[in-house]
């Protein structure tokens, strides 16, 4: 006993502190994966919208 606290209680307040640790670590891990899905997402509904401006382009230049 560390001043009258038994060494289980010891243990499990570290071990509250180790989870929280944790947990925030995935937390921010997912948070990385997120971002980097939705960049990856938004990079290709960029590159889409810039083709079919392309397309629009080259049919009105065909048109005209």
């Amino acid at each position: 006993m560390i001043l009258g606290v038994p060494w289980w209680v010891l243990a499990v307040i570290i071990l509250i502190f180790f989870s929280g640790y944790m947990a925030f670590r995935a937390m921010v891990a997912e948070r990385r994966l997120e971002q980097q899905y939705a960049e990856r997402e938004g990079k290709v509904y960029i590159e889409r919208m810039r083709q079919e401006k392309e397309q629009r382009d080259k049919k009105r230049q065909q048109t005209s």
